[in-house]
């Protein structure tokens, strides 16, 4: 290169000392003195337009070509170098929606369900019903037969009659210790005056009073048996009326309406007092789930709140419930809200027993950053994320991970929004590498939690 201007600069410098030349001729003659200007001559053009093409032909050669050839050099070795650089995928930081959709499992019950027991000892005389058939509040179920239970009632009654006969007794008894007290307290009075006026002795006074006291004693003890008398035909009436109501539950009867769901008599068993279960019945109007919301999104379930119920055996389908109500407090072993949601079940569409799930659409008072699952890269000193520079250089960043969401990773610190990362890098993107960014194809929607 300095060889190359020093001949340009040589060139430029005859020319300029030729044109010198030249004018100091037209100005001045042989002698010193000046003359008129004469026409040049052709010898001095020739030589002159000589020197102009040489100096261009010498500055094409020795500047152009080879500053032409440089150029091209370094073009090649520039587009060698870009297309040695390792070529990654880029995704950028996004911003979550506003809302998001909180999908989560829940079992179906039905909104009422309760089993049937016997409440009477007997024999299964006749059942009407069977697993399936829809009844009403009061139907008749199942029918048992106690022979015994008409013995022990006949007994119980013949028990109310003694006791009412021994209140009777009791209540003749008091009587005549009340008139036996007044005739003891006449003779008692009368024998005081007598003693008073000195005609019958303290002796005879002192034990006609006494006789007075042991009848009146006499009298409240028979007023406490009719009491005990009252008490116990009061308990015998009880008795007959416990097993008169045992007897009415003989006759097995629909607690509410609904669906028999399960039935588990049949004709001539022993159903025993409270311990067989005879049928299950359910109410499938109305249909309800429980939900496990996390800590996380617990805030934002309101009652009334709209559900949408989706059955992966019935595609196409979905079913709109309503957050009915809420424990208003994390259970402490899970972090987790307990919500119960119903669901209209008109048709009987769903049925208890169903797994399905809930999508609770949640507002978010901020929404988060979230990056690609792919983007991640997990080493001794936690989890982070290669970001990609505009001038293609890689930084690897520590970030503060939130909920995963699947194909998507909630960011709670560490990257700011629009900042492009690196997909899956390999083992040759490392920290201060210059790569290749490509955009990487569009995904589709991110799939729901």
């Amino acid at each position: 290169m300095n060889e190359i201007n020093t001949t340009e600069d040589q060139l430029r410098s005859e020319i300029e000392a030729l044109r010198r030349q030249l004018e100091e001729q037209k100005q001045l003659s042989g002698d010193g003195h000046p003359r008129q200007p004469r026409a040049p001559r052709a010898r001095t053009l020739l030589l002159l337009a000589l020197l102009i093409t040489a100096l261009v032909v010498a500055g094409f050669f020795l500047g152009y070509l080879p500053r032409q050839r440089r150029e091209l050099v370094l073009a090649a070795d520039s587009k060698a170098e870009g297309e040695s650089l390792p070529v990654v995928n880029i995704e950028p930081v996004k911003r979550a929606d506003s809302s998001s959709s909180l999908v989560l499992p829940g079992n179906i019950q039905a909104v009422t369900e309760a089993p049937v027991l016997a409440r009477a000892s007997g024999y299964i005389k006749k059942r009407y019903v069977d697993i399936g058939d829809r009844v009403q509040a009061g139907q008749v179920l199942a029918d048992l037969e106690a022979p015994e239970l008409e013995q022990q009632i006949r007994q119980a009654q013949a028990a109310v009659g003694q006791a009412n006969s021994a209140t009777e007794q009791a209540q003749a008894a008091h009587k005549q210790a009340l008139a036996n007290e007044n005739l003891a307290r006449v003779t008692a009075e009368r024998y005081q005056r007598l003693f008073e006026q000195k005609i019958a002795s303290r002796q005879d006074f002192d034990n006609y009073e006494a006789q007075y006291e042991a009848q009146q004693a006499n009298a409240q003890a028979l007023d406490k048996a009719i009491a005990a008398a009252r008490s116990n035909a009061a308990a015998a009436e009880a008795n007959v009326a416990r097993l008169t109501q045992l007897q009415d539950y003989l006759t097995v009867r629909a607690p509410f309406a609904g669906v028999i769901t399960v039935r588990n008599i049949d004709t001539g068993m022993l159903a025993t007092e409270g311990s067989t279960l005879l049928y299950r019945i359910a109410q499938t109007g109305t249909l309800r789930l429980y939900l496990n919301v996390p800590q996380a999104d617990a805030g934002s379930i309101r009652v009334g709140q709209r559900a949408l119920l989706i059955m992966s055996d019935q595609q196409g389908r979905k079913f709109t419930g309503t957050v009915a109500r809420t424990s208003q407090a994390l259970d402490p072993a899970t972090r987790t809200l307990l919500v119960e949601v119903q669901v209209p079940n008109p048709t009987g569409a769903l049925m208890p027993g169903m797994y399905a799930q809930v999508d609770l659409a949640v507002p978010r008072k901020e929404s988060p950053l979230v990056i690609p699952g792919d983007t991640l890269v997990v080493r001794s000193d936690g989890p982070q994320v290669a970001v990609v520079a505009e001038d293609g250089t890689v930084h690897f960043t520590r970030v503060q991970l939130g909920r995963d969401f699947g194909d998507r990773l909630e960011v709670l610190a560490g990257l700011r929004e629009g900042q492009q990362l690196a997909v899956n890098p390999s083992d040759a993107i490392r920290e201060g590498v210059k790569v290749k960014p490509i955009s990487a194809p569009e995904k589709a929607a991110p799939g729901k939690r």
